[in-house]
């Protein structure tokens, strides 16, 4: 099955902690995520909301653009109220032949609060998920409709967290609601990661590659911090790096045994003065590059 490997902006330059990267050009981002052996970047908040500045300049660096956040808030707004705030997102993706709508559900998150353990996210009472179900379903069905389907991504701080809320989410959700497989977040959600890939594989829309330091998750559990001092500390690293936990060779092959075929994103919420972006991008480049065979997956630009 044929993959193709795009990065996040997000070692270079973070949305949510502009200390960490904001002085970092776009440009050297685009640049060096090219000149590390990626095809395709995820879109951050540095990138230009206008189709016809954004292509250009894409096109100039060779990168295509995989996909976009957007911070869903279904459980609080209405399906037509929801339409209605992601539709210029949308546009955006759709006129630049994006793959996929990275979306997450934020209602009440705390992953963007720096002084609030992520101990205290919100949580879903499991008689909920049948009706946001049903209502993420229809969401997904006309973003897929418009041309840019759904990726679910359970994200630490927000009410799909855990291996448990994920499987929830699925259960409750037509084939429309693809999964973006996070590995970092799963793990870090103490979540089995090699399960729930097998027990969801057919409905894997997008894969984000991140790696976890468990030295630095230990103290942020004892210590009870914040998801922001997570990644101000370390808590995340990319495929490569010997402090990393994840197998990620294994993982490649358990994608390859479903038949994925997809991005491969490489993510990793990082301060580029402690690592470096560029080296950290080369290194997750060449470490997913080589399970990729043995996995029975091919690389396409």
């Amino acid at each position: 099955m044929a993959v193709r490997l795009g990065i996040n902006p997000i070692g270079w330059s973070n949305d949510d902690l502009p200390e960490l990267g904001g002085h970092i050009p776009l440009e050297q981002c685009l640049a060096e995520a090219r000149l590390a052996g990626y095809s395709g970047i995820e879109k951050g908040g540095k990138f230009p909301d206008d189709p016809a500045v954004l292509r250009p300049l894409l096109d100039r660096y060779g990168l295509a653009l995989v996909g976009g956040w957007f911070s869903g808030e279904l459980r609080a707004h209405s399906l037509e109220e929801e339409k209605a705030r992601i539709t210029e997102h949308l546009r955006l993706l759709r006129a630049v032949d994006a793959s996929v709508v990275v979306y997450a559900e934020t209602t009440g998150t705390v992953q963007g609060a720096i002084d609030t353990p992520v101990s205290a996210r919100p949580t879903m009472p499991e008689e909920e998920f049948p009706a946001y179900g049903e209502k993420l379903t229809a969401l997904a069905e006309w973003l897929a409709a418009e041309g840019c389907p759904m990726a679910f991504h359970h994200h630490m701080g927000t009410v799909i967290e855990r291996e448990a809320e994920i499987d929830l989410l699925m259960r409750h959700t037509g084939e429309a609601v693809g999964l973006l497989l996070d590995t970092g977040h799963l793990l870090f959600a103490d979540g089995n990661i090699e399960a729930t890939t097998r027990r969801w594989q057919s409905r894997i829309a997008h894969v984000h590659l991140k790696n976890i330091r468990p030295r630095v998750l230990r103290r942020l559990r004892e210590e009870d911090w914040s998801f922001l001092r997570g990644v101000i500390e370390g808590v995340f690293t990319v495929p490569g790096d010997p402090e990393g936990a994840i197998d990620f060779d294994s993982f490649l092959r358990i994608l390859g045994e479903g038949g994925y075929a997809g991005w491969l994103v490489v993510e990793a919420e990082q301060d580029p003065a402690k690592a470096n972006p560029l080296d950290y991008a080369r290194m997750a480049h060449d470490a997913v590059v080589a399970g990729l065979a043995p996995a029975g997956l091919e690389l396409r630009s």
